[in-house]
């Protein structure tokens, strides 16, 4: 019997909010048109992929887009495929304690978190027909929807734990690619830092808040192999990553 294969045609990709490139980079290396949008110059060496500048006008499609190599780029319709990373500072569980000063809600961060919801939900509703975003266990206070999945690390190939939400539409959850044991937590933050062994030395950064916000490599793969495919179901396939990542610069 002749087994028929999906095809898989070319997906039109923006990654929001990531400097790093992570997620372009991989689903750029299966062949799909994607692009990284950040305020920040990239830092993954590949500027004639990344939009710099507010991604919000770009976010529904039906546009041209400059890349930093100055090329001009026409994107017809709506993306096929929205993944976002939208800053956690005021919205993520663990700044919640900066919210309350002597039981006194403070209120500039309370408003300040009330614009990053409000940025967060831009790409959640946007016009695409699939959307991820990503984002740090929220904040009970600022009512997020709820969100889809949790993913760890040390489910893509990288002992680290680090709770990370995905909140999906229309895409089947990430599935676990490569399950290795965690030995800590990624680049903690530093009101519990000390409680980690050695093991963490050179996180504890003037960057730690960069580095933890990167994607893992392990991550940003499963997410091309599994969603690159405009298919209803989303999904392409599984590809495990191979082999446990122990330090910064495999991350």
């Amino acid at each position: 019997m002749k087994i028929r294969r999906k095809e898989v045609r070319n997906v039109k990709v923006l990654v929001a909010c990531e400097e790093s490139q992570r997620v372009c980079t991989a689903f750029r290396e299966i062949g799909h048109e994607a692009y990284s949008c950040d305020v920040q110059e990239c830092s993954g060496g590949h500027p004639e992929w990344h939009i710099q500048g507010d991604v919000l006008p770009y976010i529904d499609g039906n546009c041209i887009v400059t890349t930093m190599d100055g090329s001009a780029h026409r994107i017809d319709g709506t993306w096929d495929l929205l993944i976002a990373h939208p800053p956690c500072t005021y919205l993520s569980n663990a700044g919640a304690r900066h919210l309350w000063k002597g039981h006194v809600l403070n209120q500039e961060r309370y408003a300040k978190g009330l614009d990053a919801k409000n940025f967060f939900l831009k790409f959640l509703n946007a016009n695409c027909p699939k959307i991820c975003v990503e984002n740090p266990v929220p904040s009970r206070v600022y009512e997020l929807p709820k969100y889809t999945q949790i993913i760890q690390p040390y489910e893509y190939g990288h002992p680290y734990s680090k709770r990370t939400c995905l909140w999906l539409k229309n895409l089947p959850p990430l599935q676990p690619t490569d399950i290795v044991e965690p030995v800590g937590t990624w680049c903690p933050s530093g009101s519990y830092s000390h409680k980690h062994g050695s093991q963490h030395k050179g996180l504890f950064t003037k960057d730690r808040a960069k580095n933890r916000s990167k994607t893992f490599l392990g991550i940003a793969q499963a997410m091309a192999q599994q969603w690159g495919s405009t298919g209803n179901g989303g999904a392409v396939g599984r590809r495990s990553y191979q082999g446990a990542v122990g330090g910064l610069h495999d991350m």
